[in-house]
């Protein structure tokens, strides 16, 4: 049987290799190639056959077959006997010249069997090829390319033949007039020739060692005439380089004197082919074979034409690289391999040629010039050591060339001579220093060509030379010794700044290195080496870079670095202390980065460590040393401000740590002649070492400044200043400031108890002499700002200097007053009205220091000082807002100092006289009409009063007199225009009463509960309600009397007591006053009568004249009772709706007046109203429709809620029928309902009863044809649900909505399943639209909408808002209002409840348990969902509500209506997360109720079975075994069938529980179960490619669950491993280990598991369907052949051949590759 079914499985594949999906004939392939594997000969023959008998199949066909033959005959070619390798030499030979025109895929898939089997029978395939090679007949052009090919893969069988192949084809070459027949005989030479070279360089392994290249001489020389002399004259461009190609190999077999005689024709016949092709590659590597030849015979004719050859190859390196261009590149790589055939033969030509060019200023040129320089210099050592001088003389122009693309070949140059030696020879030191010049570009910089086009940045070029300098000093070790002690030349020129970072990681490793090869020996040896900077030079100048840190690339961790490895040639004594100290300063610089580091603190730390070191040489003469190198380096930072201005600093240092004064001296008075006066950095940086110095010289120091002042130098400086008039002020004026800022760092450094002393008699004198001048005997002040800010800085300082000595409080300070008038001059004289200079300050700063000095200031100048000071700073205009910038900073600044100032000032008088003075000159700013000027005075007094506070001190109890002064005055301000101004008056009222508990004796830590209340009133303040308060009007009396326009024309007269105008307001009155008595007189009173009520309206009348709004609403009020009480009740209602009309008068407090008349009435006389509630109402409404202002709505919800107080249920029914949707009136009516918790419980429950009581809709169809009909909303249940949402939106129902939580929840919930899908009346529908058209609805209308609105406000005010916010969060509040959602919104608000409110649940339960018998479906749902999602929390247990709650549920277990049923399901199930523990005790009944709802209804898709599996699933793990075990096999078989379900849900809910019960059986699976788990394998393994990724992941769990019930361990740790969850599944890899252990294991399933599979070979799911023939396809793979009679393998074969016409791609892949397969059962 072995045979023909191998033949058929191949006829199979075979047939379906014209397949039109391209990866489906590469599996037939694949598959063919399977077979081939098993059954070589079988398969090629089947494949030779169907060939053979299928002429006319096409040729892409044609080449797939011939492609798998070629892979098996390389693969088997050993197992092949004679006939059927001759069988496939004709096959192949017929199928690659059946056709004479070109057809390459198929001709050369045919060729390349030839070759396969031609690597094993060469003979045979060579006796087949020569026949069809024979001479005088142009062969086939894949003949020729055979035997090309076959040459190159069988060298040894294929060389012998060569001799009688080329005599054969040299004729050949004649009649070949084809290009392309000519192109294919070039590749044949070329290989040959290869061929041939190869044999001839491996004679030791050939079969015949005696062939020698004089063999092939002649022959090869025929054949490069015709090649050389009449092809590559050809104007076909593919022909000419095939030509080349050739002519490469086949030059090295030319005889010598052939070569010779040809080389003056063939060097510039290949040449010019430069000039004719673009892709240049071939002809570059033809030419090097060719001068390769050329050499190895020695020619002598390659000298004459060395100088077209450099040419020509110059000129190809001189093209641009593309790096995105593989043949450009590969072509300058040949180039390079030429030029290095040329310096190893003339090496003196070639640089003749080659260093004149990098003279020329052609950037290709001399960049192709330098990459060729470089290749020799690395490839041709040999030849160029003896030319080192003269190339490295030629480098001089190059070294100059700003070009960046040559300097990158420069620096690549450098880097292999450094290699080489060249760097050690005379002039390498200049290519040593272009590097380092390379290494100091600046990152950013780069140069634009003059056409325009930018090069790429230096930074590439600084990049690479900085990388060439790490690694020639690293890792080239001859260049040590010429790389130390050369490259410490570079560290203190300032052109070499950039540079720094990388020559000091270099000189470290140098350094370390030669540290290791002689430790004790100096690194630095300046013997006759006057180029070496000094040790003081290395140290200033390494020190001076270390200030900024982070620049060039982290230059001060590497300077520190090699200060620290240079520490004993720096000075012998630093060692040990520089091995600690630098160590944590580079700790310092590894802890921050630029943005963090502070700049200050560093080069303090930086000073600190100069000072340490000077203190441990303790040697004068070095330090002077120091210190001289030190000033000489100065000039060298002119370009670099903030390092000149440390390297001064240092130069203090280092000075004060000098013991040679004359030293100290002489180079302060060279500082003082050399400084740049007009860089405000270094007149700042001369100030600072002068102040640094006086620590140690301080006489000296004073000595130097009063000389220079004193001196020719400084006197002549003015007068050459004074030649330039336009600039002598300025300059002049710098050069004092200078000065000045130099005294005042003096003072600020120097010993406290040394500046006492010297402070008046020399710092100060001479800082006011260098600040004036005296014109004929008279002092003149210089007015510029600059020189005056100076002097306010450094008096600043001396004055601090002062207060910081300990001696302050002694010291008579004799020129303070005066001080203190310069700094005031200076502060009034700056413009009050802007802020641009820190002058003032400074001034202030200096008057804070120096008030606290003796002598005490007169009380008249403390006041000035205040007063101008003040006036200085508060009159300043703010920035306009978002301009803030420097100047902010600068005002806050100087606000800052005048608080100090002032609290200065105070504290000289801790009293509360004081006090009061401070306040006092405060107050007419405190009362300014300006805002911000207001706001700043409150907040210098609640500074001042918060200070006053805490350096309060009370010897004895006295009264704080002046307290309600000052309260007085800041309290108004509580109610200012400004927010910051009405909070910081609050905040001084604070600190007055605290001073005032502190001089009641309290201690200061005391907290006043009174006090500290004014602490939340401030924080109030800033945005304060400015409602009006209005007294309440109070009773108006009966009067039964029938004068019947009475109450029109009180109504009329009354609203006009509060009009504007005084006069009107008294004529009102009189009118009220006349129609009261003449009310009386239709009652039969005499015309004397005196009535006590009416008559207080004359008393009333008088005090209207008061403007004042309260005392008028206050009288309104009176008018009101006077007129209550004499009102007829007939009267009443005409007085109601004139008192209406009156709202709308123009006169607002007219219509204020109504609004207090009318609530006055409804409140005394609203009882007898009862019929008129609903006239009432609509007038409301109406008036609120008509007026927009805010006191008459408020009065209409007053009015309503009055009204409903007496008669809740008419005011209900009226707003009831208000209009839908209701408008924002109506709905603040309703929520005015909310005031009083009686009557809003009242209202709800009327509402409820509304809602409830009628049918929530009715059904219509919209159409004759409809289907379903509509539902569509009624009515009063919308407008009541609409109505208790507004009224629970008032904060004010929260009680009223918790006595009636229950009932409010469920009518609600119920209402709200009621409404899910529900249409609002077309009439609404149509209003909704335009309203929402329109924007003007406030919310939508929708039924079910408003419904969760109102249940959402019933949980808010309820104090259920964690309800709502879970809700919220879950999305349940959407999915209540949609048919698709509903349930899952309702089981989340169910969640929520328990989780967030379950003392309310027994209530809310008992409340919902009414809906069992509801007539509505909806409720019936509702209620069940609500109540089986309770039971998933352990809440219904705590609340022992759980046997009722199990009970209702099961009672409903017939309900007609399915999804109740599904529910009860749910809800039972839900038992196991909710109480666990309850399972075990109610099994039976729970799996009772499981297995009945598997079985209800008889469809296939019946969600209740749905359900069921679902909650088996999490019951069976928690049930009595023996429970379990009485369901087990039903439910198994029950579920089986849903596994291939259409629906996704029952597939994958079926295929989890299959899993469960799996896993519910683990340890005792019976026998009646396992088959059912061996029944499921298959469908589990396909489904695990089911398009739904659920269903995928229920199977990893099904199958995981499976493994240990088959009772095989390694099939069991396979599930695990690769189906565990969340982890990607290369299903191919887990098939096929999972079927090797099955078939292992249980080989005798073979059978059932293939006839299983080939039921989904027809599954509806492709993935499925192509995944059924894969796992067919392992199996057998697995099995041992001896099982194949389980297998109906015609009924198998016929499926899969069935498969291979399936619609999907992949599924014929699949099948093909199972085809390939089926060899095993052959």
């Amino acid at each position: 049987m072995s045979e023909p079914y191998v033949k058929k499985l191949s006829t199979i594949l075979l047939d379906s290799v014209t397949d039109k999906d391209p990866l489906v004939q590469e599996q037939v392939c694949s598959a063919l190639c399977a077979l081939g594997e098993s059954q070589p000969e079988e398969t090629l023959s089947a494949c030779e056959e169907h060939l053979r008998q299928h002429e006319k199949l096409a040729h892409p066909y044609r080449t797939m077959i011939l492609r798998a033959m070629e892979t098996i005959v390389s693969n088997h070619i050993s197992e092949l006997d004679k006939d059927m390798t001759r069988a496939i030499i004709l096959l192949a030979s017929s199928e690659m010249t059946k056709v004479k025109d070109l057809v390459s895929d198929w001709q050369q898939a045919a060729s390349s069997v030839l070759v396969a089997v031609g690597k094993r029978f060469v003979g045979m395939v060579m006796e087949e090829m020569l026949g069809k090679f024979q001479p005088g007949v142009l062969p086939h052009c894949f003949v020729v390319q055979t035997l090309a090919n076959l040459s190159v893969f069988n060298v040894f069988g294929m060389v012998p033949f060569l001799t009688s192949v080329l005599s054969t084809m040299l004729p050949m070459l004649g009649m070949a007039k084809h290009d392309s027949m000519r192109v294919v005989f070039c590749c044949a030479l070329q290989r040959f020739s290869e061929s041939t070279l190869e044999y001839l360089a491996n004679l030791d392994q050939a079969p015949d060692p005696t062939v020698r290249k004089d063999t092939f001489a002649s022959d090869i020389s025929s054949a490069y005439d015709t090649l050389f002399h009449h092809w590559l004259q050809s104007r076909e461009a593919k022909l000419r380089l095939a030509v080349v190609e050739a002519l490469g190999p086949m030059s090295h077999l030319l005889p010598s004197e052939k070569l010779e005689e040809q080389l003056p024709k063939l060097l510039p016949g290949v040449l010019a082919l430069y000039k004719k092709h673009a892709e240049t590659s071939h002809v570059s590597k033809s030419l090097g074979q060719i001068l390769e030849a050329a050499v190895s015979v020695g020619s002598r004719t390659l000298e004459v034409q060395l100088d077209s050859l450099l040419a020509a190859l110059h000129a190809q390196i001189c093209v641009p690289v593309e790096t995105s261009s593989p043949l450009v590149t590969s072509n300058q790589k040949e180039v390079l391999r030429c030029f290095t055939v040329l310096a190893c033969c003339s090496p003196e030509r070639l640089l003749a040629f080659l260093l004149p060019k990098l003279d020329t200023s052609n950037e290709r040129t001399r960049v192709g010039t330098l990459q060729v320089l470089r290749h020799i210099i690395n490839s041709a050592a040999a030849q160029m050591e003896v030319k080192k001088p003269f190339i490295l003389s030629s480098m001089r122009l190059p070294l100059l060339d700003p070009n960046s693309k040559v300097k990158r070949a420069v620096v690549q140059v450098i880097s292999a001579m450094a290699h080489h030696g060249y760097l050690e020879q005379p002039g390498g030191e200049a290519m040593l220093e272009y590097i380092v010049q390379q290494c100091a570009l600046p990152p950013e910089a780069q140069h634009q060509k003059p056409s325009g086009e930018v090069e790429p940045p230096a930074d590439s070029v600084r990049d690479i030379s900085v990388s060439t300098l790490y690694l020639v000093s690293t890792t080239v070790d001859r260049m040590s010794d010429v790389l130390w002690p050369h490259l410490l030349q570079f560290l203190t020129p300032v052109r070499f700044t950039g540079a720094l970072t990388p020559l000091c990681r270099s000189l470290v490793h140098l350094a370390q290195k030669r540290q290791e090869a002689a430790a004790e020996a100096p690194l630095i040896q300046y013997d006759g080496n006057v180029t070496l900077p000094s040790p003081y030079a290395i140290a200033t100048r390494l020190l001076t870079v270390s200030s900024s840190p982070y620049l060039g690339g982290g230059r001060g961790a590497a300077s520190l670095c090699l200060l620290n490895v240079l520490h004993r040639d720096i000075h012998p004594s630093l060692g040990q202390r520089w091995a600690t100290t630098i160590a944590l300063l580079l700790e310092y610089l590894e802890e921050h980065t630029e943005k963090t580091l502070s700049q200050k603190e560093w080069e303090e730390k930086l000073l600190v460590f100069l000072r340490d070191s000077l203190a441990v040489v303790s040697d004068n003469t070095w330090i002077c040393q120091l210190s001289l190198e030190m000033c000489k380096q100065l000039p060298c930072y002119n370009g670099t401000p903030q390092e000149k201005n440390f390297l001064y600093k240092c130069v203090g240092t280092t000075l004060g740590a000098a013991s040679s004064k004359d030293v100290v001296r002489k180079l302060l008075q060279e500082l003082l002649e050399t400084a740049r006066y007009q860089e405000e950095a270094e007149r700042e940086g001369l100030a600072c070492c002068f102040g640094i110095c006086a620590i140690s010289h301080l006489d000296d120091t004073l000595a130097q400044l009063e000389d220079f002042v004193r001196s020719d130098v400084f006197r002549k400086s003015i007068g050459i200043f004074n030649i330039f008039k336009d600039r002598s002020d300025n300059d002049v004026d710098k050069v004092k400031g200078t000065l000045i800022l130099c005294y005042g760092h003096v003072a600020a450094q120097a010993p406290r108890e040394l500046v006492l002393a010297r402070a008046e008699s020399d710092i100060l004198r001479n800082m006011f002499q260098c600040f004036s001048t005296k014109v004929l005997g008279i002092k003149v002040e210089t007015k510029d700002p600059g020189l005056q800010l100076c002097l306010v800085q450094s008096v600043c300082m001396v004055c601090q200097a002062i207060c910081s000595s300990a001696q302050a409080g002694s010291f008579h300070f004799t020129r303070k007053a005066e001080l203190v008038a310069q700094m005031m001059d200076f502060i009034k004289a700056e413009p009050p009205d802007s802020l641009r200079t820190p002058i003032r300050k400074k001034a202030m700063l200096a008057c804070t220091h120096l008030v606290s000095l003796e002598p005490e200031l007169e009380e008249q100048v403390q006041s000035d000082i205040i007063h101008s000071c003040l006036h200085s700073v508060m009159a300043v205009p703010p920035e306009p807002e978002g301009e803030g910038g420097p100047q902010e900073f600068l005002y806050l600044d100087t606000m800052h100092a005048l608080e100090d100032l002032l609290r200065s000032i105070l504290r000289r008088n801790m009293t509360p006289q004081g006090l009061q003075l401070m306040v006092e000159h405060l107050s007419p700013w405190i009362k300014s009409p300006r805002g911000y000027e207001r706001v700043r005075a409150l907040g210098l007094s609640a500074c001042l009063l918060q200070f006053f506070l805490e350096h309060l001190h009370v010897s004895a109890l006295v009264p704080f007199h002046n307290l309600g002064l000052l309260v007085g005055l800041f309290s108004p301000r509580c109610a200012d225009l400004w927010p910051a101004t009405r909070q910081e008056a609050v905040s001084c009222v604070y600190s007055l009463l605290y001073l005032q508990l502190g001089y009641e004796g309290f201690s200061r830590d005391y907290r006043d509960d009174v006090a500290e209340r004014l602490l939340t009133l401030r924080d109030g303040l800033v945005h304060p309600d400015p409602a009006i308060l209005f007294h309440a009007c109070h009773s108006i009396a009966q009067a039964l009397v029938p004068f019947h326009n009475l109450g029109l024309l009180v109504g009329l007269f009354s609203p006009r007591c509060a009009d504007l105008w005084p006069a009107t307001r008294q004529e009102a009155v009189s009118c009220v006053y006349s129609l009261l008595y003449l009310q009386l007189g239709y009652e039969g009173f005499s015309r004397d009568y005196r009535d006590d009520v009416a008559e207080r309206l004359l008393t009333l009348r008088d005090g209207l004249v008061h403007p004042d709004p309260a005392i008028l609403f206050h009288a309104c009020h009176s008018i009101a009772q006077i007129i209550a009480k004499r009102l007829p009740p007939d009267q009443l209602i005409n007085l109601l709706l004139t008192l209406f009309e009156s709202l709308g008068d123009p006169d607002k407090n007219c219509s204020r007046a109504a609004t207090v008349m009318i609530n006055c009435l409804l409140k005394e006389r609203g009882s007898m109203l009862l019929e008129k509630v609903p006239e009432i109402m609509s007038v409301l409404r109406s008036r609120l429709q008509e007026t927009r202002e805010e006191h008459v709505l408020q009065s209409a919800q007053h009015s309503v809620y009055v009204l409903a107080s007496q008669h809740c249920v008419a005011v209900v029914t009226s707003l009831l029928g208000s209009p839908l949707p209701f408008d924002s009136h109506t709905c603040s009516l309703w929520r005015a309902l909310a005031v009083e918790p009686g009557l809003s419980a009242q209202v709800l429950g009327l509402l409820l009863e509304r809602m409830s009581r009628d049918v929530p809709f009715k059904e219509s169809r919209a159409f004759l044809l409809s289907s379903t009909p509509d539902r569509v909303a009624t009515l009063l249940p919308l407008a009541a649900t609409c109505a208790l949402h507004e009224v629970m939106s008032a904060p004010a129902s929260g009680p009223a909505v918790t006595e009636l939580y229950p009932q409010l929840f469920a009518g609600l919930l119920l209402r709200v399943s009621c409404t899910v899908g529900v249409q609002l009346p077309r009439n609404l529908q149509a209003k909704e639209r335009r309203a929402s058209s329109s924007a003007l609805a406030s919310r939508t209308l929708d039924p079910c909408s408003t419904a969760v609105d109102a249940l959402r406000a019933v949980l808010l005010r309820g104090g259920s808002e964690d309800v709502v916010q879970r809700v919220e969060l879950e999305g349940g509040w959407e999915l209540l209002s949609t048919s698709a959602g509903h349930e899952d919104g309702v089981a989340r608000l169910a969640s929520a409840m328990a989780k967030c409110a379950g003392p309310r649940l027994p209530l809310v339960m008992k409340a919902l348990l009414g809906a069992h018998s509801s007539v509505y479906e909806a409720q019936r749902v509702t209620s069940t969902a609500f109540l089986a999602e309770l039971l998933t929390s352990n809440v219904v247990n705590d609340l022992m509500l759980l046997e009722s709650l199990l009970d209702n549920l099961a009672a409903r277990q017939k309900d007609p209506c399915a999804s109740v049923r599904r529910l009860v399901l749910r809800g039972l199930a839900n038992l196991a997360s909710g109480s666990p523990d309850k399972v075990r005790a109610h099994g039976p009944q729970l799996l009772t109720a499981m297995i009945s709802g598997l079985d209800d209804g008889d469809g296939p898709h019946s969600l209740v079975a749905l359900e069921a599996m679902a909650g088996l699933a999490k019951l069976l793990g928690l049930v009595e075994p023996e429970d379990l075990r009485a369901v087990l096999l039903h439910t198994a078989f029950r579920i089986r069938p849903f596994f291939d379900s259409e629906k996704v849900e029952f597939r994958s809910v079926s295929i989890r529980l299959f899993g469960h019960l799996n896993k519910a059986c683990h340890g005792g699976c019976e026998d009646v179960f396992l088959e059912q788990v061996v029944g499921g394998l298959v469908p589990l393994l396909l489904h695990l490619r089911d398009p739904q990724a659920s269903v995928a992941a229920a199977c990893r769990f099904a199958l995981r669950m499976c493994g240990p019930n088959l009772e095989c361990e390694e099939l069991a740790d396979v599930f695990q491993k690769h189906l565990q969850d969340g982890r990607g599944l290369h299903f191919g890899e887990f098939l096929n280990a999972a079927c090797k252990h099955l078939m292992c294991y249980f080989p005798d399933l073979l059978g059932r598991l293939v006839s299983t599979s080939l039921f989904y070979f027809k599954s509806s799911w492709e993935d499925v369907r192509a995944a059924a023939p894969m796992l067919t396809g392992f199996l057998v793979l697995h099995v041992e052949p001896q099982q194949q009679s389980q297998v109906d393998l015609e009924q198998l074969t016929a499926a899969l051949q069935l498969l291979l016409k399936d619609p999907a791609p992949k599924v014929r892949v699949k099948a093909a590759e199972t085809l390939g397969r089926l060899v095993k059962f052959a």
